[in-house]
């Protein structure tokens, strides 16, 4: 037992071969390689400079984790179940390429700070490329924003047709949720980036270590707190999850937009063929699969975010090897939000945007009745009042099969004597979305504070 395992001496029978097969995490864990090499990198530095080895160890131990990390990436490596994780294979291969002495990279170290090390860079690491892709998609939102200041369309409560807005207003309520995910990945990733190594097992170490040498090295905020929390906490990865399954709903509320907008019945957008599928059977179909696949794989993050949840709810302090199950589930998150943002900013800017059909929808559904209350208002009726008569409007012009606009005047003037001619300028789309320039509304002076902001948050994020 003892020649295979590295904590195999206080045992004398081997590890069966199903609990081998069953505890091992190598197999998937390999991923945090670069990070277990950076870590033990810097933890030789600093035993280096505390004097716990020599400067011609140091040298030797990061030669020699330099050579594994290039045996890695080149694919010369060869992992082995039987030494169980990424830490045992890197340590096992080093000991091999340089004799005894990479039995000391251990010292005053434990796999638990180890491990939370590695996993904490790797968690920041892709936090940070999710900011850079999430600001790639608010940057094709913002553009696509950009060509369609002028373009209107039935802006909708309960999903039906309630006043007019302007698609460059719709595109970016889009852009200010995936900048609150940007900046939520930020702050996940600065929580991350706190440096554990130093608690060991759970306790401490009794070598004189400088932990905040090795988070310097490594570009970490700061150091643990408490060993027991540090080497048990995986906040930072439910937070990450938590954060992608956000992000995942987000793209998921857009799927369902581009969804119902490309069936014909709506026809607002047009399909870009490398974003669409066909049908076996039916040669005129253009399926948004893209968009339905990716309202789906929404589930699956979410998934990931209920398997941490329930893996932490119950364990003690500290360290416990359920904590071994953390990891799948933030990669495949991981995998999932960042083709899903990827694509996503590439299929909006090819979406066919159909201004003409748009517009055509808003005489559908009388969008501008709160445009005609609100005239009634400034005329002085209390608008409770303007709201009624506006109601009785809608329900003769619906009657005659009309739009409000298209009334006469005498036929509105049947309602109230407060109307006049100037009323058809406030019943038009374009005055009813131009008049609304509160702050974040759709008006064409708000939409371009929004989009200024959004440039200069963009600038903020290089």
């Amino acid at each position: 037992m003892s020649e295979t395992k590295m904590w195999g001496g206080r045992f004398a029978a081997k590890t069966a071969e199903s609990v081998e097969q069953y505890t091992a995490s190598e197999q998937y864990d390999r991923e945090l390689y670069a990070e277990d090499i950076r870590g033990s990198i810097a933890h030789a530095h600093m035993m280096g400079a505390q004097g716990v080895l020599t400067a011609e160890e140091v040298q030797t131990i990061t030669s020699g984790l330099d050579q594994v990390r290039e045996e890695i990436e080149s694919g010369a490596f060869v992992w082995k179940r039987e030494l169980e994780d990424v830490h045992m294979n890197i340590e096992a291969r080093l000991t091999e390429i340089i004799g005894p002495l990479g039995g000391k990279l251990h010292t005053g170290r434990s796999r638990n700070d180890q491990i939370a090390l590695d996993f904490r860079l790797y968690v920041t690491r892709r936090m940070n490329e999710w900011r850079g892709l999430l600001a790639d998609l608010v940057a094709s939102l913002g553009r696509r924003a950009d060509e369609h200041r002028q373009t209107l369309l039935p802006g909708c409560t309960h999903m039906q047709p309630a006043q007019p807005v302007s698609l460059a207003h719709h595109l970016l309520a889009y852009a200010q949720m995936f900048m609150r995910d940007a900046d939520r990945a930020g702050d996940c990733a600065r929580r991350a980036n706190v440096s554990p190594l130093g608690a060991a097992a759970l306790a401490g170490t009794t070598y004189d270590f400088a932990p905040e040498a090795v988070a310097e090295e490594l570009g970490m905020g700061g150091v643990f707190a408490n060993s027991m929390d540090a080497v048990s906490d995986r906040d930072f990865v439910i937070e990450a999850v938590f954060t992608g399954s956000m992000i995942m709903a987000h793209l998921s509320r857009l799927c369902e937009e581009i969804i119902i907008w490309s069936n014909p019945a709506f026809g607002f957008v047009k399909l870009p063929d490398a974003y669409a599928t066909g049908s076996s059977i039916m040669p005129q179909k253009k399926n948004p699969d893209v968009a339905e696949l990716m309202r789906g794989k929404t589930g699956r993050v979410y998934g990931s975010l209920t398997t941490l949840m329930t893996l932490v709810k119950g364990l003690p302090l500290a360290y416990n090897r359920d904590m071994q199950e953390d990891k799948e589930p933030f990669f495949d998150a991981d995998r999932t939000v960042r083709a899903s943002v990827g694509i996503m900013a590439d299929m909006v800017a090819e979406l066919g945007f159909d201004a003409d059909r748009m517009r055509q929808a808003c005489a559908r559904g009388y969008l501008n009745a709160t445009e005609l209350a609100d005239y009634l208002a400034s005329k002085g009726m209390p608008f409770r009042e303007a709201h009624h008569v506006t109601g009785s409007a809608v329900g003769y012009a619906e009657k005659q099969g009309k739009g409000l606009e298209d009334l006469t005047l005498e036929e509105l003037r049947q309602f109230s004597d407060m109307i006049e001619q100037d009323v058809f300028e406030a019943l038009a789309y374009e005055t009813a979305v131009a008049r609304r320039e509160t702050s974040g509304g759709t008006g064409p002076n708000s939409v371009t504070r929004q989009i200024e902001t959004l440039r200069a948050w963009l600038t903020s994020m290089d």
